[in-house]
């Protein structure tokens, strides 16, 4: 990195505060919406409570490209979208901070998040005593192949999941995404849950009813793009330079990645304060136990570390902060990162100069494990590969790694199954299975944190 970068980045105000009131805030007898839209002219609120009439309820102006008002008409359950005046032009956009939305196209719903969890003094499982499960809502427990599994599909799944042995489960992003069947790491609303899912009532009822039954929940979430379809947080306000995505993104080549054109701008201030806000609300919100960030090597890299690459700093100033604020305020909150390039860096602590990650992905095990026990040949078969998988650490700490031999990336994307992999068209076999379960007695053995995916046990 360049002095003149560096210097540059020490002008900036780094530090993530608490957002106040952003969104729809509903008080005793009214509602206040606030918004970011510093390129705005002016700005509205059209929606149930004003028959959706344009140029009724208007935001005031504050500071810093911030607008608000408040309404005593707007209510809890009301639907509504902010109208954005710019250079003679009108944006119809969804709140950023939307907690519920009709769909991923539809309007955003005025509601608050404060659940009934009853007497849930749910405490996170020791690191040393952890069993992941990572699971997809969508498929886990669906009832037919052409329709979406629910959080009450994977409810009915919880005893099973506690006979088994599994003490958290890791659910694949559940942010509202574009259309019905997905993996979700196409969040079109951070804020808002997946209504074919069951929306935010469905997510608190899955949590309240898992920690029930002493089972941890991880939530994945995805801060290295957003989208890239129906995402309004493109040029949000109208605004954006070389016809990139405007306030929320990069508008130079770092929006590149390879999911779309549109990487956060993690050098803005209200940027960044966005995505520690998301991750908070998982926490506070929603009572995760933990957060397992999607590759969060194209938060810190321009091309995701691969070869020679350009490191984000503004990135791993928004990821150490993150992490530091959770670890402070919730230190029994389990912060995963999915970064596979081998850094410590990544899980060693912040006053170290390193990200604050509690755990990561390890690609020392899973690739080595995998790789002999698909090679079924004797020839060229490296047994101390196995050692060194068993013996790696981070950090100086087994249990900053998540071994694993299949996660979601591991069974797609090409790839398949550990038994179909070792006798493609005849994964049944005695063979496949039992070499596939030496895979699994690893995972479970090995120093580390353990992960299974969701049918793995079908063996």
């Amino acid at each position: 990195m360049t002095k003149q970068k560096l210097e540059t980045l020490k002008d900036m105000d780094m530090t993530i505060k608490k957002s106040d009131g952003m969104g729809a805030i509903l008080n005793e007898d009214s509602t206040t919406f606030r918004v970011w839209a510093p390129h705005a002219e002016k700005v509205f609120v059209v929606g149930d409570f004003n028959d959706w009439k344009e140029d009724v309820f208007e935001l005031s102006k504050e500071d810093n490209g911030y607008w608000a008002a408040t309404s005593e008409e707007a209510k809890a359950g009301d639907e509504y979208k902010y109208l954005i005046h710019n250079d003679g032009k009108t944006f119809q956009r969804n709140d950023p901070y939307a907690f519920e939305v009709t769909n991923s196209n539809g309007n955003s719903i005025i509601r608050s998040l404060d659940f009934d969890w009853g007497d849930d003094e749910f405490q996170m499982p020791h690191w040393n005593e952890l069993v992941i499960y990572e699971l997809h809502v969508g498929t886990f427990n669906r009832k037919k192949k052409d329709e979406v599994g629910t959080f009450d599909d994977v409810i009915e799944k919880l005893p099973y999941l506690q006979g088994l042995g599994i003490n958290c489960i890791e659910l694949l992003p559940v942010a509202e995404f574009a259309g019905g069947i997905s993996w979700g790491y196409n969040p079109a609303h951070p804020f808002a849950i997946e209504q074919d899912y069951g929306g935010p009532d469905g997510l608190a009822k899955l949590i309240r009813e898992a920690h029930a039954k002493g089972i941890a929940v991880i939530m994945d979430v995805v801060y290295n793009h957003f989208g890239p379809s129906d995402v309004d947080l493109w040029q949000f306000d109208g605004w954006s330079d070389n016809d990139k995505g405007g306030i929320y993104f990069y508008n130079d080549h770092r929006s590149e990645t390879p999911w779309g054109d549109t990487r956060p701008d993690y050098g803005r201030p209200e940027v960044r304060r966005y995505l520690r806000d998301n991750a908070l609300m998982w926490v506070e919100k929603y009572r995760c136990d933990g957060l397992r960030m999607d590759a969060t090597s194209y938060i810190r890299f321009e091309g995701g570390g691969l070869g020679y690459d350009t490191v984000i700093e503004e990135g791993n100033i928004l990821m150490r902060d993150i992490n530091a604020e959770l670890n402070e305020k919730y230190p029994n909150v389990l912060t995963i990162a999915e970064d596979l390039k081998g850094h410590s860096i990544v899980t060693d602590h912040p006053e170290d100069n390193g990200l604050g990650y509690g755990s990561q992905w390890d690609m020392n095990f899973v690739h080595p494990v995998r790789e002999l026990l698909i090679n079924t040949s004797d020839d060229g078969r490296d047994l101390q590969k196995i050692v060194d998988a068993l013996e790696f650490s981070y950090s100086n700490d087994v249990f900053r790694r998540i071994v694993y031999t299949e996660s979601h990336d591991e069974v797609a994307n090409g790839k398949a199954r550990v038994p179909e992999e070792i006798q493609p068209g005849d994964a049944e076999s005695d063979f496949a299975k039992k070499r596939a379960i030496l895979g699994i007695v690893l995972t479970l053995t090995a120093p580390g944190i353990p992960m299974l995916f969701q049918g793995q046990e079908f063996i």
